[in-house]
């Protein structure tokens, strides 16, 4: 037991029974009736407990002890001899240390230690330094508080880690899927790879057992011992050629012997399939509207990274892109999800479908036939679906790399091919044209917005025109990386611009004079009670003005905005933040996690207080995920100056990690509950993303994500009123924002982490409202509405 939980105990003794057990605990003998006498009526005279301590650390016996090199203190007078070995036998430097364990239950500061080693050398006694740090409001505090102190480490500097262990145990169970009501045939087939194929079929024998499942394998001429081993299978039918005839024509051929009445699943014998009924989901999506024509799967890597979760192409390069590539599994893209198309490694295909419109076109000898496959359903009016309830894994290419053949050269062969037939068609599918002035290469939620917009929007078949608003001569100076990291966005960019095209500027309003577009409009928000001058006077000159949220309606309008002002809300991935999505938690303890870049508007410290004052004594976690971009603030430093001692174990900074934004949302399920009392919001996107994933979320009400968050949804803060907005950024002069009531929000933290549940299902509502009306699919549809009209 430490120095300050001795101090703890003796303290909750009262009268006489407390003096008796000092003189027990620190002079190591029998209270004298004298000494009982005076210093029971100090106490009644109201000096204080701690006191009448220091009082008996300042007498002459206790000296008389130090000077006795501790030796009259044994272990049953426990104080003294924890005392006496602190001062005694300890070095300089450890005796600070362990001083700061002892009383403060926590590590030293750099600063702390180096300012008594500097008193220390210079002639203070180190009783002196001890009665100096038992005396502090610090101590005084933990002396004081309803609990016994326990030791308490500095704030932690984490960071957010997925590890692929982390995914054993963790997957939520599947929903049983309802029988097969109709015959599947599992096509596949080999040219050599026999060891390949020896995994797949191990993976299918299962499967097999199956009264409505038939086997089919179409060998096409492999030498390695393939064909021997096929006919060992009395649940296989097995299919010999001699000589390889391609991709196209074997799985035709495969298909003309399969049960006529059956639907076809094409699969490669590179596929591992050791989910349970993963045939039964996949048929059971394929029916579940009469339009669906196509139905392939999630294929993740031996390394666990996912490889495909649907493909898309563009006519300006015709090379087929996949969906979810080399991403770690974090169970994104988990649900069934209408796609352009789907690798043919897995494709349940209706019975119907093949009916009207035959088998795989034999222009390919392979590649790109399951492309042009899906584009052919998709122009006769089926939909082509990923059901991402189904994971299978896949080796990718092992055909190719077994025989040595050359992939460039056939894949280039199809791909002109295919160029030849489709891209045209591909280029004549969009509906309208948008110039699209912004940013994208920059970690800002313009940015990332931005980004997430275009995408959407060209998947509505507005064909999008990309180019870079800001550079010399505006307020952002940099120019942009010439790249993205994202393949649309890059064709996006080489795209030629349309002068007859609407064009949109997305950024900060005094950019809206680079818009050179026939119909102009003007897409911004701001996150204070009004609008500087020069945006008002840019907005005017634009045809409409578009901001995100009722807010920015009413606060451009009342600035002197007189042009049209439409609402287009932004949204977040719903693929990507569910609550399905896969996490790895900080701790066994109820955590809240609050995500922000440092700064006034975000006010940290009153949050930190807050969580400090309610939580002192609980066992929770804050984790702050915090980036900061201005050298000029040191943020542990201004973290220190709260002198949040008491609660500093509970809180762990992430501090400037660039985690990929594909983890955010599992990031966002480690935590318990979402925190931001943020004075003012352009939109809000870490509150909807937190909400998105389920998370009960405890944010502001006032700013623009009062269209999404309500009592119904989340847990609003009251505002206590409008304060000036005062930080360094210069659109916020002369304007104000919100000054929340923290007592309000630590009313509200405290009711979250003590009726759980009902936290977790106003989460679960919170998700439900998101997924139904504030995706990116959401967003470019009311963009794609507009669009339509001009």
């Amino acid at each position: 037991m430490i120095l300050i939980q001795r101090l703890y105990l003796l303290f909750r003794l009262e009268g006489e029974q407390f003096i008796a057990e000092l003189y027990s605990q620190l002079l190591n003998k029998e209270p004298e009736s004298n000494g009982i006498r005076h210093f029971t009526r100090l106490l009644q005279a109201g000096h204080s407990k701690l006191s009448i301590v220091v009082s008996f650390l300042r007498s002459s016996e206790m000296k008389k002890k130090m000077a006795q090199g501790g030796a009259a203190c044994d272990e049953r007078a426990a104080l003294c001899h924890t005392i006496s070995s602190l001062i005694l036998n300890r070095g300089e430097a450890e005796f600070i240390r362990d001083l700061y364990v002892e009383l403060l239950c926590r590590d030293v500061e750099d600063e702390a230690l180096l300012h008594y080693q500097y008193k220390l050398r210079h002639g203070r006694s180190r009783m002196s330094v001890l009665l100096g740090i038992l005396t502090s409001p610090e101590c005084q505090g933990l002396l004081a508080q309803p609990e016994l102190p326990r030791l308490n480490g500095p704030i932690e500097l984490g960071s957010f880690q997925l590890t692929p262990e982390e995914e054993s145990g963790t997957k939520p169970p599947a929903q049983p899927a309802p029988p097969l009501q109709r015959k599947v045939s599992i096509v596949i087939l080999t040219w050599n790879g026999l060891e390949h194929t020896k995994r797949c079929l191990a993976s299918l024998e299962e499967t097999a057992r199956h009264e409505r499942i038939e086997i089919v394998v179409f060998d096409n001429g492999s030498t390695d011992g393939t064909l021997p081993y096929l006919q060992s299978f009395p649940w296989i039918r097995v299919i010999e050629h001699g000589a390889n005839i391609g991709f196209t024509a074997g799985n035709n051929l495969a298909m003309a012997h399969c049960d006529p009445g059956s639907d076809i699943l094409m699969l490669n014998n590179d596929i591992v399939a050791e989910e349970p009924q993963w045939v039964e989901r996949l048929q059971e999506t394929a029916y579940s509207d009469p339009d669906i024509g196509i139905v392939g799967c999630r294929l993740r890597g031996d390394d666990g990274l996912v490889q495909h979760a649907g493909t898309f192409i563009f006519a300006e390069t015709c090379w087929g892109q996949q969906i979810g590539g080399l991403e770690t599994d974090i169970r994104q893209y988990a649900s069934a999800r209408e796609v352009q198309g789907v690798v043919f490694a897995c494709a349940y295909v209706k019975r119907s479908l093949i009916e009207e419109l035959g088998g795989l076109d034999t222009d390919y000898f392979a590649y790109f036939e399951d492309t042009d496959y899906c584009l052919r359903a998709l122009e006769r009016g089926y939909r082509v679906v990923c059901d991402g309830r189904v994971t299978l894994t896949h080796s990718q290419n092992t055909t190719t790399k077994v025989n040595q053949v050359d992939f460039s050269g056939l894949f280039e062969q199809s791909r002109m091919i295919f160029r030849d037939k489709w891209q045209a068609r591909l280029e004549g599918s969009y509906e309208k044209r948008l110039n699209w002035h912004s940013i994208v290469n920059a970690p800002t939620g313009y940015a990332t917005s931005s980004k997430n917009l275009m995408i959407a929007l060209d998947e509505k078949r507005i064909k999008m025109h990309y180019r870079y608003v800001y550079g010399p001569g505006t307020p952002h100076a940099a120019e942009e990386p010439p790249m993205s990291d994202d393949y649309r966005i890059n064709i996006f960019r080489m795209r030629h611009a349309d002068p007859n095209a609407p064009e949109v500027v997305y950024g900060q309003g005094d950019v809206f004079y680079k818009n050179e577009g026939k119909y102009k409009i003007g897409y911004t928000m701001l996150e204070v009670d009004g609008v500087p001058e020069e945006w008002v006077h840019q907005c005017n000159r634009m045809d409409e003005i578009w901001v995100p949220s009722q807010f920015n309606v009413d606060t451009f309008r009342h600035s002197g905005v007189r042009v049209p002002i439409r609402i287009m809300p932004l949204g977040v991935d719903p693929n990507y933040f569910h609550p399905r999505i896969r996490s790895a938690r900080f701790s066994d303890r109820f955590t809240f996690l609050s995500v922000f870049e440092w700064g006034e508007r975000k006010n940290p410290e009153d949050m930190l207080r807050t969580f400090a004052n309610v939580f002192a004594h609980d066992d929770v976690l804050l984790v702050c995920k915090i980036m900061n971009a201005d050298p000029t603030i040191n943020v542990l430093a201004e973290i220190r100056k709260l002198n949040l001692k008491h609660v500093e174990s509970k809180i762990m900074i992430l501090y400037n990690q660039k985690l990929p934004s594909y983890l955010l949302g599992s990031l966002y399920r480690s935590a318990d509950c979402f925190l931001l009392p943020t004075r003012g919001e352009g939109w809000g996107m870490p509150i909807l993303e937190a909400m998105a994933c389920g998370l009960p979320v405890i944010a502001t009400d006032w700013s623009a994500q009062r269209d999404f968050l309500n009592e119904r949804t989340g847990y609003p803060i009251r505002v206590k009123q409008l304060v000036p907005a005062v930080a360094k950024c210069p659109y916020y002069t002369n304007f104000r924002w919100a000054d929340p009531d923290y007592e309000h929000l630590a009313y509200v933290m405290r009711h979250v982490y003590e009726n759980r549940e009902a936290a977790r299902e106003r989460g679960r509502n919170a998700a439900q409202e998101v997924m139904s009306r504030w995706t990116w699919s959401h967003a470019a549809q009311h963009i794609a509405d507009r669009i339509q009209l001009i």
